[in-house]
């Protein structure tokens, strides 16, 4: 275990040093906020080039996808929530009755304390610093647990947090899983986790020891339907890019598709033609095509691959000493298929065929809930359709993961694939607790003696039409 601070430290030391901090209320001020999260933003912009490295040795991530899904979308998301954190702390006045007419009734944001980020390895800068510009403008202090099998990106971050944001309330731990799991016998006031189902179980079940709250952001089997006409190549292009970003090692990726028959052999060939256009005839050579992140991984996708009963017709090379797996397309398969078991997690994409529309509604509906889903066509009727008849953390038409770069909206799962959100003002919302106010004057006493004992039914009547909320004038036909 390796704690970044200036001298060898248990969990509990760590964690009570930043407790007391909080208790200074050092955190509070809007200065401090803004001033650590200018410093955040400073970390990612003097440091861009070793960022890039790290995550290029982690997963030899092309500076590209590196740079467009790790570093800005964590400077946006800074520089969002330095724009707009004043306004977020102002308290929010909401609606009063008579008998609170001349008091001030408001909900505050208040930090909840000492905050537990565990981030994942997929993109290992950016889940552990979005959940952390979220807990560093709702004024908490926060111990940071990033991924063990990032190694790279790990150590950076070990080096990096401690030289730009205060060490008495941000502080890096390193270490592996009997790490993770001494560290959530500790009590915190908030954890927010980026991982695996299985995991969040055992978050859940250390949570309920101290009532903690919990933010969940796991994953799930993402369906992206294709039904209806559209413009076959774009279509291709845009899932490719989707599947295949940071070689399918996305929380977001399309985990496969539904479609007509009719619509797969018309897909096919757009698949094979976005590839070669993207990535050349020779794949495995191409610098903008990632590695799975460890050889465990990458045995568990071929072992997948290998217990499938659907035919590889797109790819499907690989070579263990690289950890490369070619991008791959498998049809044929269907929902008792090896693939269709769990997340896939790479660069497999399944396709399975549906006569129509609702029996591949159907298939999504009987099955868990994803963090996302996509619906392409040209038809917005089908759009529609899918959209309000399906559930899922997040949607998109004619596209795929686009929706989470977008600090305006939450990013956050349902059912199986999480629980709470985040990104932009939902970060903030996320990290804060909202606590009821009313600061009242000592005006309308006779209003309120009509509470005191002793009781009477007239005045019983005066305080239900003091304190009734009155029916809309609106009428449902």
């Amino acid at each position: 275990m390796y704690v970044t601070c200036k001298k060898m430290e248990s969990h509990s030391e760590v964690i009570a040093r930043l407790r007391a901090a909080f208790c200074t209320r050092v955190t509070i001020p809007l200065q401090f906020r803004l001033t650590q999260l200018k410093a955040l933003l400073a970390l990612m912009e003097e440091n861009e080039a070793q960022i890039v490295e790290a995550l290029h040795k982690d997963l030899a991530k092309p500076k590209f996808e590196a740079v467009l899904s790790e570093i800005d979308m964590v400077r946006n998301d800074v520089c969002y929530a330095m724009n707009n954190l004043k306004t977020w702390m102002e308290p929010e006045y909401v609606a009063t009755n008579l008998a609170t007419k001349f008091d001030d009734c408001t909900i505050r944001r208040e930090p909840f304390g000492v905050v537990l980020i565990i981030g994942a390895w997929n993109y290992p800068l950016q889940l552990i610093l979005l959940p952390l510009v979220g807990a560093i403008a709702a004024g908490n202090c926060a111990i940071l647990k990033p991924s063990e099998i990032s190694q790279a990106t790990e150590k950076l971050l070990a080096e990096l947090i401690p030289k730009y944001l205060s060490q008495e309330c941000y502080v890096v731990i390193r270490g592996g899983v009997e790490d993770t799991r001494m560290l959530l016998e500790n009590r915190f006031d908030h954890i927010f986790y980026t991982g695996s189902q299985s995991v969040a179980r055992s978050i859940l079940q250390a949570a309920a020891v101290y009532l903690t709250p919990v933010t969940l952001e796991l994953g799930g089997k993402t369906p992206c339907f294709i039904y209806g006409r559209l413009d076959m190549k774009t279509a291709a292009k845009r899932l490719v890019w989707a599947k295949y970003f940071n070689l399918g090692q996305s929380c977001v990726a399309p985990d496969y598709v539904l479609c007509t028959a009719e619509t797969r052999d018309a897909l096919l060939p757009a698949i094979r033609e976005a590839l070669e256009a993207f990535y050349g005839t020779d794949l495995q050579q191409c610098p903008d095509v990632g590695r799975i992140v460890t050889e465990k991984h990458w045995s568990h996708l071929m072992d997948m691959l290998g217990k499938s009963k659907g035919k590889v017709v797109i790819g499907g090379e690989s070579t263990r000493e690289e950890k490369y797996i070619a991008p791959t397309v498998v049809v044929d398969v269907d929902g008792t298929d090896a693939l269709m078991q769990e997340e896939i997690f790479g660069p497999i994409l399944p396709i399975l065929t549906m006569e129509n529309l609702e029996e591949a509604i159907d298939f999504v509906n009987a099955r868990e809930k994803a963090l996302a889903l996509y619906a392409f066509s040209d038809d917005p009727k089908i759009v529609t359709t899918v959209l309000e008849n399906t559930s899922s953390g997040g949607f998109c038409s004619n596209d795929g993961i686009v929706h989470m770069t977008l600090p305006s909206l939450p990013f956050g799962g349902i059912g199986a694939s999480g629980m709470g959100c985040y990104h932009g003002r939902w970060s903030y919302e996320t990290f804060s607790h909202k606590r009821a106010c009313v600061l009242r004057s000592w005006a309308l006493e006779r209003v309120g003696a009509f509470r005191y004992p002793p009781y009477s039914d007239a005045n019983l009547g005066w305080l239900r039409w003091a304190t009734t909320t009155k029916k809309s004038s609106c009428s449902v036909m």
